[in-house]
């Protein structure tokens, strides 16, 4: 995730990194200038075509279009925010279950105490590798050592993991190491854990419409690619420019909706899972010692 000050308006517009939306159109903008420039040399110094001003009709549909991505945007970026909110809870409920488990396991069992801290702390590192579709050996890595020869053929590593901390929590339970009250308490927690995992998966495995998602592309391709004929008699060569602007505006707000719809991957605008999986991890080890 991309790291900015809000309040640095120059800074922010002049700014242009890798992962920018001019850099991913550029070879599009640049087709669509020639594409565009052929067309008014063609009606203007060609055929010498002079017609009554089409403009009104792409005005009307640009106001059309413009709700469309304004849906569209809005839409990807409840996901994103979504996405934001389960994070959040992962850290909360990761800092509460480490708390219960330096309270409530006694000082005896600190092997055992341990064993559940390194379980939890690997939990997000094992969760993000999951929802960016990483192989198995990827996210079992950030199992700890331990557990590493269980895995097996095992495929949903959280869930492999949550039930090992279940087992756990239960044996301990059974054995009289803690109370009833105490269990319950943890169980509570650990629960959330698969809850947060199942709310982050429904938002990876439930993408936007496929028809709705090709209508804006194909509106915006017949847009585009209709506008030189439209503005050539009202700007001339003019027409270039505003029609790669326009382009460069609505391809733009499509490809930021695709990149946020789907915040856990490597993006720039993705969430920063890295850094809240090491967030968690470092205030797990701070609190069970």
């Amino acid at each position: 995730m991309v790291v900015y000050n809000a309040k640095d308006w120059f800074g922010l517009i002049f700014k242009f990194h890798k992962a920018e939306t001019f850099h991913k159109l550029r070879l599009v903008m640049l087709s669509l200038a020639v594409y565009t420039a052929i067309i008014c040399v063609i009606e203007i110094d060609v055929y010498h075509l002079q017609y009554a001003s089409t403009t009104a009709v792409h005005s009307l549909l640009g106001f059309v279009i413009s709700l469309l991505l304004v849906f569209r945007t809005n839409t990807a970026y409840d996901r994103w925010w979504e996405g934001r909110k389960q994070w959040g809870a992962l850290v909360n409920v990761s800092r509460n279950f480490s708390l219960k488990i330096n309270a409530f396991i006694p000082k005896e069992e600190k092997e055992r105490k341990m064993k559940l801290a390194a379980m939890t702390a690997a939990y997000s590192g094992v969760l993000r590798d999951h929802l960016r579709n990483e192989s198995t050996f990827v996210v079992a890595s950030n199992l700890p050592d331990f557990m590493k020869d269980e895995v097996g053929d095992t495929e949903h590593i959280p869930n492999f993991l949550a039930n090992a901390m279940q087992h756990s929590l239960l044996e301990m339970y059974q054995k009289e190491e803690i109370s009833e009250g105490a269990y319950l308490a943890m169980l509570q927690d650990l629960n959330a854990f698969t809850d947060i995992c199942g709310a982050c998966e429904r938002i990876k495995k439930t993408p936007i419409p496929y028809t709705y998602n090709i209508f804006i592309k194909k509106f915006i391709f017949a847009y585009i690619m209709t506008m030189p004929f439209g503005f050539v008699s009202d700007f001339g060569y003019f027409t270039v420019g505003i029609t790669i602007f326009t382009f460069y505006a609505l391809a733009s707000l499509e490809l930021i909706a695709e990149e946020i719809e789907d915040p856990f991957g490597k993006d720039s605008n993705d969430l920063p899972t890295d850094g809240l999986a090491e967030t968690i991890a470092k205030n797990v080890a701070e609190v069970v010692r």
